[in-house]
């Protein structure tokens, strides 16, 4: 990462502010939308940006699968910092990192990633369901400082109000979603604990919950600048 003035790292504290909106707890409509996902099919038509990102590794994959090697996704990884920080704590997986950002994937210090990671410009939506349908399982997955859509009205944006949320039961593994937004991490854990309660899946283990991260060393650069100015972070755990 390149280093900061003092003067601009101070900005960038100040800058982080928490979230505030009319919305303060559980959106009322999260149970009938997380049902209506799960008794639907996801039928968005693939970005052709995305079909060609997933036909561009899919060999690599299944070369590093048939080794032996496990599988992890990124989810939302913007800059990237958080993938290969991932993958340099998992050397026996490959760590796909996938974000809609061409600009933030091409950051300097992504040209020095461990040889265990894989940058993708795609749609996490669309290349989520071309990994299950050829069927990848994933040992992790990480959603790390998701966009929260704040907004009432815009709870479908959100991960767990989102039409492609049944895919992350598909892809398996065990998920970690981080957020500075209590009521995002509340709100994806009832939605997981929905789906287990309502047996939507064939299968599940343990139950969701929020826990509060712990002030370790940042996954990425959201997380440094939150943990900075002294803001709560959150998080929710749960193998699929």
């Amino acid at each position: 990462m390149l280093a900061k003035s003092n003067a601009s790292q101070q900005r960038a504290v100040q800058a982080s502010r928490k979230i505030t909106d009319a919305q303060l707890g559980v959106h009322q409509n999260l149970e009938r939308l997380v049902v209506k996902h799960f008794t639907t099919s996801f039928q968005k038509p693939i970005a052709q940006h995305t079909q060609d990102a997933f036909d561009a590794i899919k060999k690599q994959v299944a070369t590093s699968l048939a080794k032996g090697h496990t599988l992890i996704f990124d989810s939302c990884c913007g800059t990237a910092m958080s993938t290969g920080i991932i993958a340099q704590q998992n050397p026996q997986a490959l760590v796909v990192g996938i974000d809609r950002s061409a600009v933030r994937l091409s950051k300097e210090y992504n040209k020095s990633k461990p040889n265990n990671v894989l940058l993708v410009q795609a749609e996490c939506a669309d290349f989520w369901s071309l990994a299950v349908a050829e069927g990848w399982k994933l040992e992790k997955h990480y959603i790390l400082y998701p966009n929260p859509y704040p907004k009432s009205k815009h709870l479908k944006r959100r991960w767990h109000g989102h039409a492609a949320f049944p895919l992350l039961f598909s892809l398996g593994g065990e998920l970690e979603l981080r957020s500075n937004w209590s009521v995002y991490v509340n709100e994806f854990c009832l939605a997981l604990k929905i789906v287990v309660d309502k047996n939507l899946v064939e299968k599940s283990n343990g139950e969701p919950r929020v826990q509060t991260v712990e002030p370790v060393t940042p996954l990425t650069l959201f997380e440094k600048k939150y943990q900075q100015s002294g803001q709560s972070l959150y998080r929710c755990k749960f193998r699929l």
